[in-house]
């Protein structure tokens, strides 16, 4: 089996650490390679950030319209090669097929916005602002930069970072998931056709220990991570502590509102998509749906969509939802349906310990709705990360938005109706990063940026738009005074 090498310095090299972990198939529980993994992973860090530092000292001064010339060239490779990596992302993520592509989609349009770094990284320039003197800001890289990036979107994530990094003259190394490395494996051989300078993109395999390598890495300036709260947390804290600046989404309880005046049949038919899409498997999940003066035809038509739902092997293209992630991922979240009912809720549709024909060793779970789970319970605030919509009554929108905010979570909030006076209120008065009004999965296009709020994002700054380009980039200010004869006299 083969055990997956590191990208260093335009080279594919072995790792020092000779422990592994296997890469597997969630649907059919197939090794499909080895990634390193151990203490031995730390000295791989250091091999790639000297390469990276080496690399940063020629980078950052090619002129910005050069650095995003291979970019243009990766965003064609990317899209003559997206069924080859979508199938990948199916493999060793779970996903269906379309669920892939799409994800691999929003992974191009990051570059076709980051490929206008040359326009989103001009500054500010003010003339005369004394006699003699003019005052400009200008934008410099910041040298060295590291991503870990999560499991659930191994096509996408990284490129919410990566283009906008490199475009702004930095250098990168990345930490895939250990569970996907695969899809990254893929498109870093598609950067080796890119003509980028040795050094300017590097990867490196691993877990915790390449991690906490990343963080406390002197020559390593800035960190980008996406994962769950309690780890965003801890990147935050332990990458600030050694002075880098940190970007760090964390997880999510999402809740999407249903009034009584909405388009029910498409309301549902989002909503369903949005909760079991990626098999509930990424942070604009909808998870708490709160239906507001139901009469019961809402909860009905929930019930028959969620239970039509076919799950399976995402290669198939009839299958609409995949399995989650991992043999203990799945028992966390039957735990947690557990959980719910041992505080009162009512299991109205059981996904739990499902059959599926000829992948019977799989990690599937199906569709589940619970109902009447009590509002001040911990599954009600817990992030399950699995197919579990749990449905709330109240009475009106104040109720649902008093709810919402008292959430620890900020990262996305739904609001499905006909009221325009309704919509406004909750996009002004929502505490959530991502609102969405009639729409299920409020992810933002790649020209904006993927905010969090509360305890869905440690930082300042968010992936994507204009906001990498900031992060990416350190501001001077420069004033200058020419000799007194070449001032113009007023």
């Amino acid at each position: 089996m083969e055990v997956l090498n590191n990208y260093i310095n335009s080279n594919w090299v072995k790792s020092r650490e000779e422990n592994t972990t296997d890469v597997i198939n969630p649907a059919t529980q197939e090794v499909l390679a080895k990634v390193p993994r151990g203490k031995g992973t730390a000295a791989d860090v250091d091999q790639a950030v000297a390469a990276a530092a080496e690399a940063f000292k020629s980078w950052a001064h090619v002129p910005v319209m050069k650095r995003v010339q291979p970019l243009y060239k990766l965003k064609q490779l990317l899209e003559d090669n997206a069924e080859d990596i979508a199938r990948t992302i199916t493999e060793e993520c779970g996903k269906t097929l379309g669920e892939s592509r799409g994800e691999l989609q929003r992974a191009i349009e990051n570059i076709e916005v980051a490929c206008g770094t040359p326009m989103l990284i001009q500054s500010e320039f003010s003339e005369n602002i004394s006699s003699g003197i003019d005052e400009f800001m200008i934008r410099q890289p910041l040298g060295v930069c590291g991503c870990v990036s999560p499991f659930n979107f191994p096509g996408m994530i990284p490129f919410w970072f990566l283009p906008y990094a490199i475009a702004c003259g930095n250098t990168f190394i990345l930490k895939p998931s250990e569970k996907v490395p695969l899809t990254m494996m893929k498109v870093f051989r598609l950067l080796e056709q890119v003509d980028l300078p040795a050094g300017v993109v590097n990867l490196v395999h691993g877990g915790k220990e390449t991690v906490d390598a990343l963080l406390d890495h002197p020559q390593i300036k800035a960190i980008s991570f996406v994962g769950s709260s309690n780890i965003a947390r801890y990147v935050y804290s332990r990458g600030a502590a050694s002075g880098k600046r940190v970007q760090a989404q964390g997880g999510a309880k999402n809740p999407l509102v249903i009034l009584p005046d909405a388009d029910i049949e498409m309301s549902v038919k989002i909503i369903a998509d949005s909760a079991y899409g990626c098999a509930g498997q990424r942070c604009l999940a909808a998870s708490n749906i709160i239906t507001v003066a139901d009469d019961g035809n809402i909860k009905d038509a929930l019930y028959e969509s969620a239970k039509k739902r076919t799950t399976g092997f995402g290669l198939d293209e009839s299958i609409e939802m995949g399995p989650v992630i991992t043999k203990e991922s799945r028992e966390r979240v039957e735990d947690l349906i557990n959980k719910g009912v041992s505080e009162g809720a009512k299991v109205l549709l059981d996904g739990r310990k499902p059959a599926i024909s000829g992948f019977e060793k799989g990690n599937f779970i199906r569709p589940t709705i619970l109902e009447g789970l009590p509002l001040d319970g911990e599954l009600v605030r817990t992030e399950i990360f699995g197919p579990v919509m749990s449905l709330i009554q109240l009475k009106t929108v104040d109720e649902a938005l008093e709810f919402i905010n008292s959430g620890k979570y900020g990262n996305m909030a739904c609001l499905f109706t006909s009221s325009g006076a309704n919509a406004r209120k909750f996009r002004n008065l929502a505490n959530a990063g991502n609102i969405g009004i009639n729409i299920g999965v409020a992810a933002p296009m790649a020209q904006f940026p993927f905010s969090g709020w509360k305890e869905s994002f440690f930082g300042d700054l968010h992936g994507q738009s204009r906001h990498a380009i900031e992060f990416f980039t350190q501001t001077k200010v420069v004033i200058e005074r020419w000799p007194k004869e070449w001032s113009r006299k007023f």
